[in-house]
This record gives structure tokens, sequence and C-alpha cells, in this order.
């Protein structure tokens, strides 16, 4: 049976202007992520793993090669239609949380929803249903600064997967957790991934994720030295 491709990238070369030279960041990737996959970008830093990330999420732009998204050439679309495929069909993760502090989980959560003109009927129980799904029901009405790190991170991954995106790209979400926020915080994203097929892409180095990721894609200096199932 063959696979759901959802994203495909060929002979990507990312480059950064530095003085009157360029620093080449990412140097002939050529990579195939098929649907509900579990995967992770692994490697030291400078290692060109959140470079890329940013590029599949279109938040940047390779310097030539090509990424396709959900059958959409990233790189010859314009910024509107970029910004148009992250909010249908994307949802991030990050490990500063970036949540709004003036707003409550509700709130925060809400937010996708009303950048994709979702009906206001249909609003309050996907939002209900997401923050229920990472277990914290009882804090709707709180801020962030009344949470916890692992509840700010929990609310970070509600608030991503409210619009049941088909891809979760996650920039090192447990880096400012402990062992055990790390931990539930895995156990969350392992089941929405089972429940939903939902595709996860991490970007890490963090031996505590590495050990959940069914696929570790390892980079060194820009370039992809492995790939393999983790078994």
């Amino acid at each position: 049976m063959k696979k759901n491709i959802i994203i495909k990238i060929e002979s990507l070369v990312k480059k950064f202007p530095i003085g009157g030279d360029f620093f080449t960041a990412l140097n002939d990737i050529n990579l195939i992520i098929n649907k509900g996959e579990f995967s992770g970008l692994v490697g030291p830093s400078g290692s060109g793993k959140t470079t890329l990330l940013n590029i599949i999420g279109g938040l940047d732009s390779p310097t030539s090669g090509a990424v396709s998204v959900l059958n959409n050439i990233i790189n010859e679309t314009c910024h509107e239609d970029r910004a148009l495929i992250r909010r249908k069909h994307m949802g991030f993760i990050f490990q500063s949380y970036n949540l709004l502090p003036v707003y409550t989980i509700y709130e925060n959560v809400e937010l996708p929803l009303i950048l994709n003109k979702v009906d206001v009927n249909k609003r309050k129980k996907m939002v209900l249903d997401a923050i229920e799904s990472v277990g914290l029901s009882d804090k709707v009405d709180s801020r962030p600064n009344q949470l916890s790190g692992g509840q700010c991170q929990r609310t970070a991954i509600a608030r991503a997967i409210v619009h049941k995106p088909s891809i979760i790209l996650a920039d090192e979400p447990t880096a400012n957790l402990d062992s055990e926020n790390s931990y539930h915080i895995m156990e969350i994203m392992k089941k929405l991934n089972s429940d939903f097929n939902t595709s996860f892409i991490f970007s890490t180095h963090d031996e505590k994720i590495m050990g959940y990721l069914k696929r570790i894609i390892s980079l060194e200096d820009g370039q992809i030295s492995n790939d393999r199932i983790n078994k």
C-alpha cells in the first residue's frame, strides 16, 4: 500500500549571509515524511535542525531546492498562502510556550479557531475538548502566570491541536521542563499521534524525547547523517 506523503524535500540548501560571505546552514537535504509519523530532527546546536523545521513550517525559505507540504510547493507560494497553510494545517509548539499573558487558557487555545474563522457556536466544544485532552479542564479561566511550566506547555499543545491540524511541529518542547513534566508532555503527544494519526515532527537534542520517537533523522553540519527507525 502506498504511503501518504505529507512532506517531500528535494535538494534543499539554506544559506545565511554573514558579512560579505555566506554560511551554509543546510546542504542537499532530501527527506520524505509520511502521514502519522512521530519523527524527530536530532542533532547538536548548529546542526540545522531548527532551520529545517522552520522551512517545513513556512517560517523561512530555502536558498534552493523544493519543499512540498501537503502537496503545496512552499518555496513557490507567497507569504499570504504560506500563512494560510500554517493556520489551517499546522500546529506549532515552542520551548518558550509563546502564550499570550493577558489571555486566559481558554482564550489562548481559542485563538487559532478565531484566526481560521470557525463559527462561534462550534468553538466552545472544540476548545474545551482540546483543553480536556491535555488534562487542564480545571484551569480554563487561569492565566499563564498562574500555571507551572508543565501546565503552560500543555496549554501550548492544546492550542496547537485545537483546529485538528495534519502536522504538529515541535521545537525543543521539553527544553524548559523537568523529567517528570517532560514525561507527561511526551505521553500526551504520543497519545494524540495514536488517536488522530497526527504527524509530529520534533527538533531536539533532548535524550528524553529521543526514546519516544519512532523515527530519528540525525543532522550534522547541515546534512542528514543518519535516518533510522527507532525500535
